[in-house]
């Protein structure tokens, strides 16, 4: 999976390739690194990269993820996504449902057409045999599934889309936008 990250104030384009359950390979600016990666909490992350141990904190803000690595602070945004959400009524409601490490999908519990409440669990991903619900984060309809039972899914990759009902449309966005979300894990 390819991505256009913005870290602090220097874009890069990054690309991810699953190697196993917890492994992936990295690769940026012509260097590949392997990347071992275990989940402490919902904001820490260990990491062993070509060898070398190192423990990240994430934490989400307004304008994206700061990521705490050794002491130093990295503001990190998807490009794309913050295209999308500037396109959109300012808000800062998610757009994507993405996983945020590289995960298995377990179960999909919506389909096509399902009227969705915003918290309801719309995907259950499993990443080192730990289970995460994906919820909407907003009322509406399920447009397109975009993953099944069983798939290998990455960070970035959009799995579930749902179209807002018209009380958020009328919230400022327009009526008939496609809605995709990320992260609201329960």
């Amino acid at each position: 999976m390819e991505y256009k990250l913005k870290i602090n104030d220097e874009i890069k384009t990054i690309e991810t390739t699953a190697e196993g359950d917890d492994t992936i390979k990295v690769s940026m600016e012509g260097e590949d690194v392997d990347v071992a990666y275990t989940l402490v909490s919902d904001h820490r992350i260990h990491l062993n990269i070509d060898g070398v141990n190192v423990n990240a904190f994430v934490m989400d803000g307004p304008d994206g993820k700061t990521v705490l690595i050794n002491g130093v602070a990295y503001l990190v945004e998807d490009v794309q996504t913050t295209r999308a959400k500037k396109k959109g009524s300012g808000s800062q409601t998610p757009t994507e449902v993405t996983p945020i490490t590289p995960s298995v999908v377990i179960s999909v519990p919506v389909d096509v057409g399902d009227r969705v409440k915003k918290g309801q669990g719309v995907v259950v991903l499993s990443a080192m045999k730990m289970e995460t619900t994906l919820a909407a984060p907003f009322d509406g309809t399920v447009a397109r599934v975009n993953v099944a039972e069983g798939e290998s899914v990455s960070p970035g990759q959009i799995l579930v889309d749902i179209e807002a009902d018209e009380a958020e449309s009328s919230a400022g966005e327009d009526k008939n936008s496609k809605h995709e979300y990320l992260n609201n894990i329960k």
